[in-house]
Order: structure tokens, then sequence, then C-alpha cells
């Protein structure tokens, strides 16, 4: 009897990364370079982004001499002048990686890197609070490989950063990481929490909208299929009705509305922009700039599904609603959700007519007096200063 299509594709799999690992054992015949650090965001999907982005930010301020290299596939992507951005191909992977005394990554590393002794891995995570089953807790939807890759990579690292006490209850069957943590909060949320006029003035100049135009972005979560075999690009085009919400938008506050569009990171860099029924001047894609922070700390309102994207912006005070139109579907491929709707401070909606309401109903006292007791009841740390944290961690470790 032969093997089954996930047997034969985890064999693929088993034995690239056997090949990678060799070449990560050809790489130590160089030395490890103490000044030197690699980031890297999305599986090289990210630009300069996330959390590797702003502890990336708060070691140059500290330490210009470092050495600062980021691999991704797409090396025209913009960076500050301090970092080089490297290919991501599987030689240069193991060379910058083989040569860098720390790593700090928000995704998991190849399946068969190898870390050498004398070198420190952190893993910041790209989601310290979220929606979706991740790891064991989602059962037997959990595909083997995907077991695998996570075990490697929780094996590699040194330090898992946290946000909460109920991450570091989570994290060992969420991560398969049983590790130590480092509770300081999450470096994205620091410029939400610390330069938020800044942020809503630097992006309406972006777009060239006004500065009393009101902003609403529509951040969806990316589907990548069930991931037993390789990762899909799904982009379904979205379930809400634009119009309907602009204009309840528009009564409601007495202001003039947009609309922003985003994609996930692992979307964006195979497709430009947002797939639409139709399209509406009111809708502005902003799927290619690189970093979410920029964009939701200019923003009035978040709508999502279930992306964390909605916890970072609660904890930062922004407004959320969630709008999950495929819940039961999502559910069924991804497993049940760490969440009961009645642990979340969010209204949550699974069609447009519910949407509406929640808008219309949606008051902002109520809401942040409700991200206020989950974040007691959770020991949520978020207070704008996770980055210096990091670094502060990272300088008593060598610098």
């Amino acid at each position: 009897m032969g093997n089954s299509s996930d047997e034969k594709y985890i064999l693929m799999r088993k034995r690239k990364a056997g090949r990678l690992s060799l070449l990560f054992r050809l790489m130590q015949i160089f030395p490890i370079k103490k000044n030197k650090v690699v980031f890297s965001s999305y599986e090289g999907d990210g630009g300069f982004c996330c959390n590797p982005r702003y502890i990336a930010e708060e070691l140059h301020r500290k330490h210009p001499e470092l050495h600062m290299i980021w691999l991704l596939h797409d090396t025209s992507k913009a960076f500050p002048e301090y970092i080089t951005p490297v290919q991501d191909t599987p030689l240069n992977t193991a060379y910058h990686l083989s040569t860098a005394w720390l790593w700090v990554d928000n995704y998991r590393k190849p399946f068969g890197t190898i870390k050498r002794k004398e070198q420190y891995y952190i893993q910041t995570w790209h989601a310290t609070i979220g929606f979706k089953a991740v790891g064991l807790f989602r059962g037997d939807a959990f595909p083997e490989i995907a077991r695998l890759v996570s075990e490697w990579d929780s094996n590699l690292a040194d330090m898992f950063l946290s946000n909460s006490a109920y991450c570091d209850r989570v994290y060992p069957k969420k991560l398969l990481y049983s590790g130590p943590t480092l509770r300081v909060g999450s470096p994205r949320v620091d410029p939400l929490i610390n330069n938020k006029e800044e942020l809503r003035y630097k992006l309406r100049e972006k777009l060239g909208l006004d500065s009393d135009i009101k902003l609403l972005l529509y951040a969806p979560t990316f589907r990548g299929g069930n991931q037993k075999g390789a990762k899909q690009v799904i982009s379904e085009i979205p379930g809400i009705d634009f119009n309907r919400l602009i204009t309840e938008l528009n009564r409601k506050y007495e202001a003039d509305w947009r609309i922003l569009l985003r994609l996930h990171p692992q979307l964006s860099a195979k497709l430009n922009e947002m797939p639409l029924s139709e399209k509406d001047d009111r809708l502005i894609d902003v799927s290619q700039i690189p970093d979410i922070s920029e964009i939701m700390g200019g923003c009035d309102l978040v709508v999502t599904d279930y992306s964390s994207c909605a916890f970072d912006a609660a904890f930062a005070k922004i407004p959320v609603l969630l709008f999950a139109d495929d819940v039961q579907e999502y559910i069924k491929s991804r497993g049940k959700f760490m969440w009961e709707r009645h642990e979340l401070p969010f209204d949550i909606a699974e069609n447009n007519d519910e949407l509406i309401e929640n808008v219309k109903n949606f008051d902002v006292t109520d809401y942040l007096k409700k991200v206020d007791e989950f974040m007691t009841k959770h020991e949520v740390i978020e207070d704008g200063h996770a980055s210096e944290r990091v670094a502060g961690y990272i300088e008593k470790l060598v610098l």
C-alpha cells in the first residue's frame, strides 16, 4: 500500500530540511559575529514590520554599531539605511543565521535550521492574544507537518515574548514551547500607544486626505488552507457591504469616512490589493504599506474577522468591531476558537445587518470598560515600553 499524499508531502519536507541542515553545518566554518543581528518577519514575506521592526529601531537607537540583516524575499522593499536587506535563499539564510549572535523573528524558522550553542534566538511571534486555535488547540485539525515545523522552531528558541499571564499559560500547548517567556508587552503595540497623533497626521498626508477625514481599517486574517500541504494564497472578495457601512458611519458620527483595506502580509506579497466586486473611491487599499501599526495607529475604527490586530488595537484603546461571516466554515478548517463570545470585549457580527446594528449601538465608554476588565483579568502588559524592555534584556545578555 503506497503512501498517502500527506505522507509523501511530509517526506519531501523532511528531505528538504535535511539538505538545509547540511548547509547550516557547512556554514559553521565561519565565526559568529558578536555585533550581528538577523531579523525576519512572516516567513520572508514581511518587510520592515511587526515586532522585529520596533526591536530593531530601539536596538539601533541605543547601539548604532550593530550590523543588522533582514532576510526577506523581495529586497526592493524599503528599509532604513542601518538595515541590510538580504534575499531569503537557502544559502543566504544559512550563512547569515550561522554567523549572527542574535536572531529575532516573528514566525517559524525554516524546517531544518540549526542554531549554534553560542547563538541566541528571540521569538517575538506575530500574535500574542488571538482568536484562532493554534498548535495543539486545533485538535485533529492540526496537521502533522505543522507540528513538526512548530516543534523544530520552538526547540531552537531561547525566549518567546509574552504580554500576559494568559500567554504564559497557553504557549506550551499553543506554540509547543515550554521554555522561558519574557513578559514585556508587544513591541508593535508601542507606536499605537505612544504616537497616535503623529500616525494620524502622517497617514492622512500619505493618502492625500484632509485631516478631518475619519478612517476605518478593514484587515481580515490570513487564510492559508488547512496547512496539510503547501500553503495556498486565499483572498476572497469581502462580504461586507461597504457602501452601507460608510453610510451608517457618516450618519452616526456626522463625519466623512473612508475605509482602508489591508491584506495580510503573506497575501500582499503575492497580491497587489484586496479583490473587490466593484471599485469605490471611498475604499483605499493600503496592503502594500508593510507595517500595520503605522496604519492602525492613525485609524478611528478597526474591523476584522479573526486577526490578532483586534487585540493590538484594543490594548491601545482603538475601537474594534468584528465581522465574521464564515465563522462555521473557519472553525471546521482551523479548529475551535480560543475564546467564547462572552469572554471578549468585542461586538461580533456574522452578517451585514448585525454589523450595521453594532455600529449604531457602539458605545466607546462601554467598550473601553470591557477592554480594561479583559486586560486586568488576564494580566496584560501593554504600556508602550515593550521595545525598550526587549532591548534592555538583549543588552544584559551580551552588549
